[in-house]
């Protein structure tokens, strides 16, 4: 690794260290930070997520810079299989070169292929926190799109994002923020689907919504939610 992106990832981290101590709904600020300074800094990587696994196999897919992200976990859940399980609850990090021709999860892959543009991918282990299991998962169109370079650059940066993701559970309530960010997460989906816009767009809509209407913007997700299922 280069002696700049040492340093771009090192600011990365000093960013995500002071949202996480920071005001209420820290550890929301982090996740974001995470998967997005995750496409900036780490080679290859195209779409990025946290995938979080409760011991009853509950699925939660945190911070998505795609809607991408929430297909392929919803393809691992129902297959109960993937490269984000396996970083999730046994490999510190799961690479794939090619997803149409790695046999280690045939269901999930044959799924991927037909379902997705998604072709490599590379996972890390982020966090254990109450029975539950977490992984930054990253995803690209290209096959091979991750190389030995990526995976060193990715191994550092999820050290740093696990540490920011302690700090967050230490200072802020981490249950809670996590209830929150879910709702948030299906909120921003629906955003990103109907303006076709990306997270980061889709969650400062949100927020500006609520500076203008003095709104939590938990509240204002919950009423998007609502307002879909109806």
């Amino acid at each position: 690794m280069t002696i700049d992106v040492h340093r771009a990832i090192a600011e990365t981290a000093r960013q995500m260290h002071a949202s996480a101590v920071g005001e209420e709904g820290g550890t929301d600020r982090v996740l974001e930070a995470i998967t997005a300074g995750a496409i900036e800094h780490v080679p290859g990587a195209q779409y990025a997520g946290v995938l979080l696994v409760s011991k009853d196999k509950t699925f939660r897919t945190l911070a998505p810079t795609d809607p991408l992200m929430n297909t392929l976990d919803r393809l691992q859940k129902e297959t109960d299989q993937g490269p984000c399980l396996e970083a999730a609850w046994e490999q510190p990090m799961v690479r794939v070169d090619e997803i149409e021709t790695d046999p280690r999860w045939p269901d999930f892959s044959a799924r991927v292929v037909v379902e997705t543009p998604a072709r490599s991918s590379m996972s890390f282990q982020l966090f254990t926190h109450q029975g539950s299991q977490g992984a930054l998962n990253l995803f690209s169109d290209e096959v091979g799109a991750f190389d030995t370079e990526s995976a060193e650059i990715g191994l550092v940066y999820a050290t740093h994002a696990a540490l920011a993701l302690h700090a967050s559970k230490q200072f802020g309530g981490f249950a809670s923020a996590i209830a929150r960010r879910d709702v948030i997460g299906q909120a921003k989906g629906m955003i990103m689907a109907e303006y076709k816009v990306d997270a980061v767009q889709a969650f400062e809509m949100l927020r500006k919504l609520s500076q203008d209407t003095n709104t939590p913007v938990v509240t204002l997700a919950e009423q998007v939610v609502e307002s879909r299922l109806q």
